[in-house]
């Protein structure tokens, strides 16, 4: 999700790498899993370790768990957010997180964000977002708890940029029947169809998103 800010009133005005150690313990009080709208956008590895640890598909997680909204242009899905709190549907009655071992990358991500630039990208701290006042410092690699991160982190740039070349382009062609179409491609090729369990979901993505760049002219 692109969003046009001023990054000195959102950050400590700092861009970090994984090894880096800033404030950003949690205090366990759940306030960042309610009220946060459409903004917990999922990407694929997000379905597809939610899809394979709770052991069902995508319009599974549609009937209640997961929305979908338009996304710059491209519909995506996002965590859904119910009842009077506005809670995600994954938090229980505790402020536990019951998917917390394989929850979505910007929930591992928070109070943390991504700043993309030469086709890569930073982590920033948001300093505003958080509710925890004194949070303890810990190391970034160790915050994320990503058991492959380098693998993560080239895929997290590689589907960033795959979108915005993909949105750029509808943006130029101006069709909103081609918009609307490749939105529906974009959801059943990399959300709603399944990854084989046998097969390695980084090298299966990065197959589909090539494949998609061939069909689309962007390679």
């Amino acid at each position: 999700m692109k969003r046009h800010v001023d990054m000195a009133d959102i950050s400590d005005g700092r861009l970090y790498d994984s090894n880096a150690m800033v404030k950003a313990g949690c205090s366990g009080c759940g306030s960042c899993c309610k009220g946060m709208g459409t903004s917990i956008v999922l990407d694929p590895l997000d379905i597809y370790r939610m899809t394979s640890h709770l052991q069902c598909s995508f319009e599974m997680l549609m009937a209640d768990k997961i929305e979908l909204n338009v996304v710059d242009g491209i519909i995506l899905p996002n965590l859904r957010m119910k009842g009077q709190n506005e809670s995600c549907g994954f938090l229980n009655d505790k402020n536990q997180c019951e998917i917390h071992p394989f929850r979505p990358g910007i929930c591992r991500l928070f109070p943390l964000g991504r700043y993309y630039e030469n086709n890569s990208f930073k982590y920033f701290l948001q300093v505003h977002e958080c509710k925890n006042e004194h949070p303890s410092k810990v190391k970034i690699k160790k915050w994320l708890e990503e058991p492959e991160l380098s693998r993560q982190e080239a895929f997290i740039c590689r589907w960033h940029y795959f979108l915005k070349n993909l949105q750029d382009m509808l943006d130029e062609k101006e069709d909103e029947s081609l918009r609307k179409q490749v939105s529906m491609y974009v959801l059943k090729k990399f959300y709603m169809d399944p990854i084989a369990p046998e097969d390695d979901f980084y090298n299966a993505v990065e197959g589909r998103i090539i494949e998609s760049e061939k069909m689309f002219g962007m390679l």
